[in-house]
């Protein structure tokens, strides 16, 4: 299965509508920095690596229509359209990352037409995307050395081509293992309550012909009991100085069961999910999501009673200290990580 989660054709933003999977393989065309923002925020597309390029191509659109020629008027349309996608969703390093490059990129060439200033953010954009594409083989590269033959993997979310631009990480791993002929045994967590787990991840780990069992997220800590589990491989939306790191809730559940059963935990991630500026994980803003995906199965079906009071954090934080390594572009990254992470991702 050869799919490219967002892509920039024919002068529009191509993405794959995540909110139709697994029933239906929906792309959508997105020509307005409105629509951008609402698929992000509905997580029609999502993921941290996949907001980076999501970022980048939404300031494209926001300052394509800008008709003069002045730096001045040109430069506050860019500044407007970047607070209006950075406004969208608050967790993922990787969308702030893109807007980031995106201006950064425009400032470097300010003394250009406009026109070219334009055209130099979409060339960056496109460029996030193919950096994409080779620092997910790259993080694959590096963790499938962790893998044996017949190991068996659980994650959770879905850390994988859906959420990258083509490949993945935690699952980018697991796909570079297969390629080296190991048999990989994966178990996905569903991942309440938007279950990105067994809608997303299963379906692609499925369709590139890994085997993959879902599970109730609450099965985990059995398995875990029965030895069935020989590592958990899990993504990462924000990751601070010190190795402490958000990924989608649940995430932390593992790490702790990991300690209590001896089982080593990792997460996988590219540099631009780091966020040095941040000491721990306790800089991290954690988005609250609509208590109607808690209390609506898929914003669908009630499953509490009407009134009902519910807390939806989108994301939670790991200790660096239950995380056995960082896998990253770069390399793995172990403890101490204040230290080390800054040391690789020097390289």
């Amino acid at each position: 299965m050869n799919i490219r989660t967002i892509d920039w054709k024919n002068n529009e933003v191509r993405i794959i509508d995540q909110t139709k999977l697994p029933q239906r393989l929906v792309y959508v065309y997105i020509d307005k920095p409105s629509d951008l923002w609402q698929a992000i925020k509905t997580m029609q597309v999502r993921g941290a690596p996949a907001l980076g390029a999501a970022a980048a191509l939404g300031l494209y659109l926001g300052v394509r229509g800008y008709p003069a020629n002045d730096w001045s008027g040109f430069s506050r349309r860019l500044n407007k359209a970047a607070r209006y996608i950075a406004n969208s969703r608050p967790t993922a390093r990787n969308l702030f990352w893109g807007i980031e490059r995106a201006c950064a990129v425009a400032l470097n060439n300010k003394r250009q037409p406009v026109s070219k200033i334009k055209l130099a953010i979409l060339e960056e954009a496109k460029r996030i995307m193919q950096e994409d594409a080779s620092s997910c083989r790259k993080i694959g590269s590096y963790g499938a050395k962790l893998l044996k033959h017949n190991s068996r993997v659980m994650t959770i979310c879905n850390a994988g081509i859906l959420a990258t631009i083509d490949y993945g990480t935690a699952l980018g791993v697991i796909y570079s293992a297969c390629a080296q002929g190991k048999k990989i045994k994966v178990f996905s967590c569903e991942t309440r309550p938007l279950l990105q787990g067994s809608r997303l991840s299963a379906w692609e780990l499925y369709k590139k012909g890994v085997d993959v069992t879902m599970i109730a997220d609450n099965t985990a800590a059995s398995l875990m009991a029965q030895k069935k589990v020989d590592l958990v491989i899990a993504g990462a939306d924000r990751i601070a100085a010190n190795g402490d790191s958000a990924n989608k809730i649940g995430t932390f559940n593992l790490a702790v069961l990991c300690k209590y059963h001896k089982i080593p935990f990792y997460i996988a991630a590219p540099k631009s999910t780091f966020d040095l500026k941040i000491s721990s994980g306790t800089g991290i803003e954690i988005e609250m999501r609509n208590a109607a995906e808690v209390t609506r199965l898929l914003l669908k079906k009630s499953i509490a009673p009407a009134g009902a009071t519910a807390l939806n954090p989108a994301f939670d934080v790991t200790p660096h200290k239950l995380i056995s390594g960082i896998i990253t572009d770069k390399g793995i990254i172990r403890a101490p990580y204040a230290h080390n992470i800054i040391n690789i991702l020097k390289r």
